[in-house]
């Protein structure tokens, strides 16, 4: 368990939330105090109050998922599983998987993929937060997440070691795929992801994801 750094050139509740991507107030939880939180305070948080936070420069902050984009999140979960199950090339995680990117960084990504490389052993560890930086990592947009957030996301991902990102956006039903910081391709509902060298043989048709939200039940008008 990592113990808490307090940062001393942050002085003023307004340099938080610089340092956070300027994310809502209500993201952010007070107790433990900003700056003090640990990794014990990420699992508490999920054990007793059944919150899933981020930690995030000693700050808990709130992973906040819709219902939509949870349904989204699920519906790509499960295709990645059907693919990399059935050929044993590693491990799928939902949108509750903490993984430390770097002492102190806990992300959890909406979805994600391990290979087998990932994991020295070649088996699940057992700390309920690995140190572990995923081959690629999904995170279905929020209305709360901002721009600045996400920003943040890419870096430390890629600085961690993750070679694929994709960024799903529900309002506008397309999937930006990012190689590098700087490097992203959007896709939108008629076009099809791959899994490049990540995911070799991996091919996701975006209309099959976005369906997801129009399904009805049978016989609705």
């Amino acid at each position: 368990m990592s113990t808490a750094t307090i940062d001393r050139s942050i002085e003023t509740m307004a340099d938080v939330l610089e340092r956070l991507g300027g994310v809502p107030l209500d993201r952010i939880r007070f107790h433990p105090a900003p700056g003090t939180a640990t990794e014990r305070d990420v699992l508490e948080a999920e054990q007793r109050d059944n919150r899933l936070c981020e930690l995030v420069d000693g700050v808990l902050v709130e992973k906040v998922m819709g219902y939509r984009e949870a349904i989204l999140a699920g519906a790509l979960v499960r295709m990645l599983a059907n693919f990399v199950v059935h050929r044993n090339l590693g491990h799928v995680a939902g949108a509750d998987g903490m993984v430390r990117l770097f002492p102190g960084l806990v992300r959890i990504p909406d979805a994600a993929f391990a290979s087998w490389d990932c994991f020295p052993d070649g088996r699940l560890p057992d700390d309920p937060i690995p140190d572990l930086a995923p081959d690629l990592v999904v995170e279905v947009l929020s209305r709360s997440n901002t721009p600045r957030e996400m920003r943040r996301k890419l870096r430390e991902y890629f600085a961690a070691g993750v070679r694929l990102v994709w960024m799903v956006d529900l309002e506008q039903r397309s999937v930006t795929v990012h190689t590098t910081i700087e490097d992203g391709v959007t896709f939108d509902a008629g076009s099809s992801l791959d899994g490049g060298a990540v995911l070799p043989g991996f091919v996701l048709p975006l209309r099959d994801l976005f369906s997801e939200l129009d399904r009805q039940r049978a016989g609705t008008a």
